[in-house]
Formats: structure tokens, sequence, C-alpha cells
């Protein structure tokens, strides 16, 4: 497969990218390589995030270079009819310049001995570090091979940069034509947990021996109806207690009458990825102890819905979420007030973290946990120093980053109870998370994943259908 945009879009991120480099850099850009699954048969191969931004090519063995005069050069797999029968079409090539919009294309079996020249006469070399397993010791062969010539004439890059701090700033604000892509992979996920969570109710009310696995298959099965190419991260589907563990994956635990389920799964679609995460009755019923604690979450969620818009800090989101589940805490008998104190007191102490223990967001695009600083640039040296509460170790704070419009975050906060003394025992095993995806405006955020319910009653009401 290759783009489904048009060629102008990588062409003109490629343009930018020669731009910051510099005309005497150039930069070195491979794909991601096949992985081996077990014998004779490998993983479903995915290109390379940065790769793929600059091409829209999903090739294996491919690689792109890019100088800083606006030139772009592909290596990919030659054609061959052979290998063609058994795993598919090449581009090759011949076809690659008016295919992908570059100015030159070879065959990958080329490359060692085109990058030499390619970099010779560079005052800087530009490649993503610490990505690619092997990269730095073959751009220091392909120098060496330069610097072999220097009694010629030939100067050789003095400056390898990490390409991926100009890569993740581009990254970072999305244009339209990836925010459409994002959308639509958005629309797709919430069809798929709308499955789940109807199916869910059916099976029980039929008596039916109801599986996390089987939920996840109806995940799976919209995400492919859809047209999505595959999971954008492994889902995670868990049943009562599992909830609690904040990783878990769908397994074979029997989804229980009276249980909540906790769905975090999301597609993705031309190779940008969705995140939605509900929680929902097992029966499509909420009880009292489960929904007292759902709207506890879903208050700190709008509180950091309002929090998030153009002009606001990456961390506003998740104070303004735990302000909400600090004090909450306080109201349930979670947390003992003559124990923590205030709601101030929880909130310096980090007493809350005992059922809430991750950040309230995180950047979203092409990757599920996408590339981007949550540091400020202009501010990296405006360093405070505190001592952690809990761990004791000394933390460096640098103020977060200044949300603009195009970019894009989740806002997914939870609770997570587990038995333990003075917890009441009513909110034992009961793990909620609520979770969409929240593209930066210049008057708040739009959420894009608000096609599945997210208030208890409209969640019931479905579940009734």
């Amino acid at each position: 497969m290759t783009t489904s945009l048009p060629t102008s879009v990588y062409a003109q991120r490629r343009a930018q990218v020669a731009q910051k480099i510099g005309a005497a850099g150039i930069a070195i850009i491979p794909t991601a390589p096949e992985q081996q699954r077990n014998r004779d048969s490998d993983f479903l191969f995915r290109a390379d995030s940065y790769f793929y931004y600059l091409t829209g090519f999903t090739e294996p063995n491919a690689w792109l270079v890019i100088t800083g005069d606006g030139r772009s050069t592909l290596f990919c797999q030659p054609k061959d009819l052979e290998r063609e029968i058994w795993d598919g079409f090449r581009l090759g090539p011949q076809a690659a310049p008016a295919a992908l919009g570059v100015d030159a294309a070879y065959a990958s079996t080329e490359l060692d001995a085109q990058l030499p020249k390619l970099l010779e006469n560079r005052e800087s070399v530009w490649y993503p570090f610490a990505i690619h397993r092997g990269l730095e010791g073959r751009v220091g062969g392909w120098l060496n091979q330069v610097r072999a010539r220097v009694r010629y004439g030939a100067l050789c890059p003095e400056h390898q940069d990490d390409l991926c701090a100009v890569l993740d700033e581009m990254r970072l604000v999305k244009d339209a034509h990836e925010l459409a892509t994002m959308r639509r992979a958005a629309d797709i996920s919430a069809r798929a947990h709308v499955r789940a969570m109807q199916l869910s109710a059916r099976w029980l009310r039929e008596g039916r021996d109801l599986r996390e696995y089987h939920l996840d298959a109806e995940l799976l099965h919209e995400f492919r109806m859809g047209g999505s190419q595959y999971p954008a991260y492994s889902s995670i589907v868990a049943a009562g207690p599992n909830a609690c563990v904040l990783h878990y994956r769908a397994d074979t635990a029997p989804v229980k009458d009276g249980e909540l389920v906790l769905i975090d799964a999301g597609c993705e679609l031309d190779g940008y990825a969705s995140d939605i995460t509900r929680t929902f009755p097992a029966n499509g019923r909420f009880s009292g102890p489960q929904r007292a604690l759902y709207d506890l979450v879903l208050a700190s969620q709008d509180a950091a819905v309002a929090a998030t818009k153009a002009g606001a800090r990456f961390n506003d989101p998740h104070e303004a979420t735990v302000k909400v589940l600090s004090q909450g805490m306080l109201d349930l008998g979670l947390l003992d007030r003559n124990k923590v104190g205030s709601v101030d007191d929880v909130i310096e102490k980090r007493s809350y973290f005992q059922f809430y223990m991750h950040r309230t967001g995180h950047w979203l695009g092409m990757d599920v946990h996408d590339c981007g600083s949550y540091v400020e640039p202009g501010e990296v040296g405006q360093v405070s120093e505190r001592k952690d509460p809990l761990s004791g170790e000394t933390i460096k704070n640098r103020p977060s980053r200044v949300l603009r419009p195009g970019m894009v975050l989740t806002i997914e906060p939870g609770i997570y109870v587990r038995p333990a003394a003075g917890v009441p025992e009513q909110f034992h095993h009961i793990g909620i998370r609520i979770e969409d995806d929240a593209v930066v405006t210049p008057g708040g955020c739009e959420l894009i994943t608000r096609c599945v319910p997210v208030k208890a009653d409209e969640i019931e009401a479905l579940m009734r259908g």
C-alpha cells in the first residue's frame, strides 16, 4: 500500500525537513524492520511512523534520504516477480518517483554503495537516535568510507544530529489531512465500543457464557469492518477486578453479571491511532457504589476537558482531574479525612495515588503515545526542584507545554480500588477509566470520540437496546 494522501502533502513535509537541517545537511530515515514471529512467519509489518510521515510508503526494507537542497531519494525493494508471487506487489525504484513524488529512487540493495556518495561534502548528518538498532553503526560505516576519500578532497560530515528533535515538533501539531483521518479512526473505534457494550448486556440477558475474549472479538470485527488496518495497541478488556490492572489484556476471564467491564481499545487507520476507554456495567445497570465512583471519574474528566484549550498548559487537565478526584475520595470515604487532612493536603502529599496512579493524558497521533516534548521548548531552562512525598526522590519541574490548536491529546482520568485496610468494602475491586481524544481548538477542545456514550444514563439506555 502507498499513500492515501496527495503526494504534495509528503513533499511539503520533506521540504520542511530540508529547511530545518540546513543547506549542508543530510537526513537519513529508515522504515521499521520486519520482525520474525516464529519459524517461517513474520509479524504483520507496520512502517516506521517517521518514515511514513514523510513518504506515505508502507513497504518494508525502505530508506529515505533528504538533502538540504530539498532533494529526496528513496531506497526500496527492487522489482522481483518471483518474490511478488509469494509476498505481494512491490512498487520498485522505477515507479517510485512518480508514485511518491520523490526526486530519485534506487533499489535497497544499492544503499551501501550510494550513501557514502550522498554523505560526501555535507557538514551534518541527521537521523533518528536510539530508535533503530544498529543504525548508528551503519551511519558510522558510511562515514568511514567518506573519510577514506579526504585525501582526494572529500569532506566528511563533522556533526551528527538527532532528527527526532525536528520531526517530533512537526508531528505535534496535526494538519487538516491528519485530523480528518483521526476523526475517521475515532468513529470506527466508537462503533466498536458500542458493539461490545451491547453484546455484553445481550449475552448476559440470554444466560450465555461471556468471556473477555468475546468482547475483544467484537472490537476487532468492527475495526476491520470499518476499514482499519489493525488495532493501535493491544486492547484492554478487563472484567471485574481485572480492571484494577492498568495494562491488563483481554484474556479468558468470565464477564459476570453485576461487575463492571473496562475496555481500553482503539483502531489504527492509515497510520493514525485512536484511543478510547469506556467502563460499563456488564449487565447494563450500574449498582449504587459503581455509579458513585463512575460519576466521580466523569466529573473529573469534565473538569479536565474544560481545562483543555489553546494557551493552557499540558499539565492543566491533570491538575483539574486530581482536584476533583481528591475531593471525591474524601466525600466517598475512600480517604479518611482524619488521617489525610483536607483536599489540599491530599494533593500536596499525593494521597490520591493509592487510587489514581497515572497521568490524565498523553499526545496522540501516528503512535498511540505520540512523539513530542511535554516541556515548553522556550522554557526548558526554568527549573525548580521538589521532593516527591511518596518516593522521597528529588524531581525537577519544568514548565509544561503550552497547548496550541491542532495538538491532539487524550483525557483519561480513572480510579482503581483494591482491597486495603480502611477502604470501604462496597468499592473493592472496582476499576473505572474514561478516555476521550481531544483536538485542541482556539476556544477549547473538540472531543472526537463521543460517538460512544459516556454518561451513565446514556450507557444504560444503549445497553437496553
